[in-house]
């Protein structure tokens, strides 16, 4: 899972979390919100299956937090962030390390740029 965070008007990658239990990745991203003081999280919603899996995900995690959770598309965003950080010359190891988190900025600066 891929998260970015944004202080202001531009987005920017955070880090990559790799897990099993979505519970597990809920307390982790939890901590982060409280270390961060995260005001609002967006949580990016694709297609198919992996969309159910996400907006569920998005339900439940807004019951275990005291802050707003929205989300938003996230359609193409991994695609766009391989081809964003391919042009921008970024290692592919770092590439392939970080790419949920590039998608994750992606998702919420389209957010950022359309809700404002």
């Amino acid at each position: 899972m891929g998260l970015a965070v944004s202080d202001g008007p531009l987005a920017e990658p955070l880090r990559v979390i790799r897990y099993s239990d979505t519970r597990v990745v809920a307390e982790q991203i939890k901590k982060i919100i409280e270390e961060e003081k995260i005001k609002k999280v967006i949580v990016g919603i694709s297609e198919g299956e992996m969309g159910k899996e996400s907006q569920n995900f998005s339900k439940n995690f807004s019951e275990m937090i005291k802050i707003p959770v929205e989300t938003s598309d996230e359609t193409l965003s991994t695609q766009e962030a391989q081809i964003l950080s391919r042009e921008a010359g970024i290692h592919q190891k770092k590439r392939h390390e970080m790419e949920d988190a590039y998608a994750a900025c992606i998702m919420l600066q389209n957010y950022l740029d359309f809700s404002s």
